[in-house]
């Protein structure tokens, strides 16, 4: 089976705690909203510490168009993605030795936060000695399934080309979305949750000797996944697109759905296996933020302790859409979990949908 090898992250430049933007929340929609104060305990009850961004607190406080956010997306995009690729492909953390740039078959580049054709990963290709034929798979508008997604896209395609090496990289800088005249909830909520993030991942096909450049004696490799649509959904998150960009639809139902629907998914699919979630060690989950994160533990009867990781990630670095579950994938792997292990990682996206990968260390 396909297996995951390393992963880098490049982490945005400007850091902020989040009292930081609650203090920035309550001056621009003080007047907007006359329950400000009760509305505020989002950022409190999301137990949220720090998130990054690539722009500076004062950059939000202007106007920007769409154009210029976008542009700095995509800048800011090529800036942190080359710095991901470097820290995959030399990791000290995974890697023996590097991986040659020239070694990499294909390339699964995954956003929904800003706009670029080329796109980036082609951008990227021009700063780093990429071989020319590389392939370039670029996908958008998955949101924060997107992450779990390409990893079981770039599956897909090691068991068609057993020899490859496959990078799967997202890249999403949900702040540069920001709308400071939209005055819905939704907003709201997402100045208390969302960041930005860049990370990228080595998979490798059977026919690849990965001992030859990995330090690690186990990996997970996947077994299987499963992609899952709910039928008319899309009010539950997504994007508005208009004149001046992307407006955020995040619905307040989302921890209720994950509840009721997602153990149908997950129960299912693991039985296929032989499995149930007591086999699973490890939960490799998004965390799109605390309640959903509550959710998931309650819709599979998992123990506390089996989201502490994903819940680390999100109050470090907030929920950084399709990026979050490899900063949690990140944090797994160097745990080097025992061989025979069996993981789930997984996450939730506009469709509304789930992304489901059956993983076992070997």
């Amino acid at each position: 089976m396909p297996k995951i090898v390393s992963v880098g992250t490049a982490i945005p430049p400007f850091e902020l705690k989040q009292q930081e933007t609650l203090e920035f929340a309550r001056r621009l929609f003080s007047e907007k909203f006359k329950d400000i104060e009760r509305l505020l305990t989002v950022f409190s009850n999301g137990q949220i510490e720090t998130r990054h961004f690539a722009k500076d607190l004062s950059w939000f406080q202007k106007e920007h168009t769409f154009e210029e956010k976008n542009n700095a997306f995509i800048e800011a995009a090529i800036e942190l993605g080359v710095k991901a690729v470097g820290h995959c492909l030399q990791s000290d953390i995974y890697l023996k030795e590097p991986i040659a740039h020239q070694d990499i078959d294909a390339i699964f580049y995954i956003s929904t936060t800003g706009l670029a054709t080329p796109s980036i990963e082609a951008r990227i290709m021009n700063r780093l000695p990429f071989s020319p034929h590389t392939k370039r798979i670029p996908i958008w508008g998955l949101g924060c399934a997107g992450g779990a997604s390409g990893l079981a896209r770039a599956y897909e395609y090691c068991l068609a080309f057993p020899n490859a090496k496959v990078l799967v990289l997202c890249v999403e800088l949900c702040s540069l979305t920001f709308q400071p005249n939209d005055y819905s909830k939704s907003n709201l909520i997402g100045t208390s949750l969302f960041a930005d993030g860049v990370a990228c991942v080595l998979l490798a096909g059977d026919k690849v000797n990965v001992h030859r450049f990995s330090k690690h004696p186990v990996h997970p490799a996947i077994l299987d996944t499963q992609s899952t649509l709910m039928p008319h959904s899309e009010d539950v998150m997504g994007w508005d697109i208009k004149n001046d960009g992307l407006y955020v639809i995040f619905s307040r139902d989302i921890p209720s759905i994950v509840q009721s629907w997602y153990g149908g998914q997950v129960n299912p699919f693991l039985e296929q296996h032989g499995l149930t979630t007591k086999d699973i060690r490890h939960f490799i989950a998004h965390p799109g933020g605390k309640k959903v994160l509550e959710a998931y533990a309650e819709a599979l009867d998992l123990p506390p302790a089996m989201i502490e990781l994903p819940f680390h990630v999100l109050k470090q670095h907030g929920n950084m859409s399709s990026v979050t579950v490899l900063y949690v994938l990140h944090e797994f792997m160097q745990k080097r979990a025992a061989t025979g292990e069996y993981g789930l990682i997984t996450a939730l996206g506009p469709g509304f949908s789930s992304e489901l990968l059956l993983v076992e260390w070997r």
